[in-house]
């Protein structure tokens, strides 16, 4: 069973017919990021660019949650396009325009238009650390040891 979180969403007035963000299943996690550039403009995105996305709205997430904007599988699998600092953070307090860094990583240059589906938004619930300072930590089986240290696969 999913929780439902009532989130705000104001649309800008260059995201106007365009669609808020949504699911397209309804198992999906992600809701949909669509594109709001001009319609007469688009950006071309040469292997190795980087751009940063209008997405046409803003919003309001409850306190205690983010918004998580990730990749789409199949951008990134067909394409090599993802989102530069994947996942990317949206704060709670934060209640600018939404925008998605991309990059391409692929092979041919990729073209962004108006109402694409570039990224996924998923909202989550954030914890907040207490900082305790200690004079050791717990020792594990792993201990240090890191980046591939527990082989591939």
């Amino acid at each position: 069973m999913m929780d439902t979180v009532r989130v705000g969403f104001a649309s800008l007035p260059h995201g106007d017919g365009l669609p808020l963000p949504q699911r397209q299943t309804e198992g999906s996690a992600g809701y949909d990021l669509v594109a709001a550039l001009p319609s007469e403009d688009s950006i071309e995105l040469q292997p190795g660019a980087r751009a940063l996305i209008p997405c046409g709205f803003a919003m309001a997430l409850p306190p205690g949650y983010e918004g998580q904007v990730r990749p789409r599988s199949g951008l990134a699998v067909k394409h090599g396009i993802t989102v530069l600092n994947a996942p990317g953070t949206i704060d709670a307090d934060y209640r600018g325009e939404v925008k998605v860094p991309l990059i391409n990583l692929g092979a041919e240059p990729f073209t962004v238009r108006r109402g694409d589906r570039i990224a996924q938004l998923v909202v989550a619930p954030v914890s907040v650390m207490e900082i305790v300072v200690e004079e050791a930590l717990d020792e594990t089986e792993r201990g240090s040891s890191g980046f591939g240290s527990t082989g591939i696969g």
